[in-house]
């Protein structure tokens, strides 16, 4: 008997961010970005996986929030890692097979 365990898709910082730290703090997507010294624009579209979070973004998140840094970036990685290994039957490359000197 084999036993598959399926690995979740990490969650998006943006959600993350949007539940656990803008909701919890009962703040909105304008007094946020106000707060971070970002366009609504460009918060609005981290908080709706609409964009990545950039190591700026991370910084002011950290010095606002007290998020560190690394832990909301490897959240990132984690989750564009899950996104690439989900597309990986897409890319069709085969192994380099080196020439015969």
């Amino acid at each position: 008997m084999s036993t598959t365990i399926e690995m979740q898709k990490p969650v998006h910082p943006g959600e993350f961010l949007r539940e656990e730290v803008i909701s919890a703090n009962n703040l909105n997507v304008t007094e946020a970005a106000e707060h971070l010294g970002v366009s609504r624009q460009a918060l609005s579209a981290l908080l709706n996986e609409r964009a990545a979070l950039s190591p700026d973004m991370a910084i002011r998140i950290e010095k606002a929030f007290g998020l560190p840094l690394e832990t909301m970036m490897r959240m990132q990685s984690n989750y564009d890692i899950a996104c690439a290994q989900a597309r990986r039957g897409e890319i069709m490359i085969s192994a380099y097979q080196p020439a015969l000197a």
